[in-house]
């Protein structure tokens, strides 16, 4: 059974930097791809960023590109989202998730991490 755990949210000033983190769990995720996704109070769950645990494919929303960097190490089956120049449109909970192959459905989530932004 896939366990993902993400950690790293909080508050931060708005200009700040933040590292999330999603510990992987329960099976080899070979052909996966990872996804963080984020939702804000009101307003639909977005992707903003994927990654394909294998090849190491990335996928970034336009709204992050530039400021936002996924990245996964294999040895620690951990994915990093790495968010830089964070602004107000930025605060959200911050989901991982899985899915078995590029296209599929993401059918394995985490608890969801808060990020807030202070201006």
């Amino acid at each position: 059974q896939v366990q993902l755990v993400e950690s790293g949210g909080g508050l931060v000033q708005a200009g700040g930097s933040l590292r999330l983190s999603c510990a992987a769990s329960g099976r080899t995720f070979s052909n996966y791809v990872m996804g963080w996704f984020r939702q804000a109070p009101g307003k639909e769950r977005e992707l903003v960023a994927h990654i394909s645990w294998t090849c190491g494919v990335t996928y970034y929303a336009d709204s992050v590109k530039g400021r936002f960097t996924i990245s996964r190490d294999n040895a620690k089956i951990t994915v990093y989202l790495q968010m830089n120049s964070l602004n107000p449109e930025d605060p959200a909970v911050y989901y991982c998730a899985a899915a078995r192959r590029i296209h599929a459905p993401y059918d394995n989530w985490g608890q969801g991490t808060q990020v807030t932004v202070s201006s």
